[in-house]
């Protein structure tokens, strides 16, 4: 909206520019000759204005396009920064999880060892106790 306004406005300065001229050579005491170097004399000076206008709005673009690309730098960085930790963050997550994981492997590990020697050790009891029963109650002949 602020653009629409700002070219209203220097439309209106122009139109009040050609008015005024026009006033001025209807009523101006001068000869024709006077008249017309004043007249271009007088659009010289627009035409200066405008380049003038010209060169300030093309200044104000260029402030602000500067300003937009440093705002959207500290965003694009930010956001780097912020992945950045997340990504660590996630790495943390997964190298504890990976160790607790490699300690309940070898905790079950641990756990059948045991278990499959305190089987092999009744299986063997269990052979000891069948051979001795199965002695002693054989009759010698």
């Amino acid at each position: 909206m602020a653009d629409n306004e700002s070219t209203s406005g220097f439309g209106w300065f122009l139109a009040g520019l050609g008015i005024g001229a026009l006033v001025g050579v209807l009523y101006a005491p001068k000869s024709g000759k006077e008249t017309r170097e004043d007249l271009a004399a007088s659009a010289r000076d627009a035409k200066e204005r405008a380049g003038k206008m010209y060169e300030q709005g093309v200044d104000q673009v260029g402030q602000y396009a500067q300003q937009g690309k440093q705002v959207a730098r500290e965003y694009v960085n930010k956001s780097r920064q912020v992945a950045g930790e997340y990504v660590d963050r996630g790495k943390e997550y997964y190298d504890k999880g990976r160790t607790q994981w490699a300690q309940y492997v070898d905790k079950g590990k641990d756990l059948i060892q045991t278990q499959t020697e305190a089987a092999k050790s009744a299986v063997e009891a269990g052979k000891e106790a069948y051979v001795a029963k199965t002695n002693e109650s054989t009759p010698v002949i």
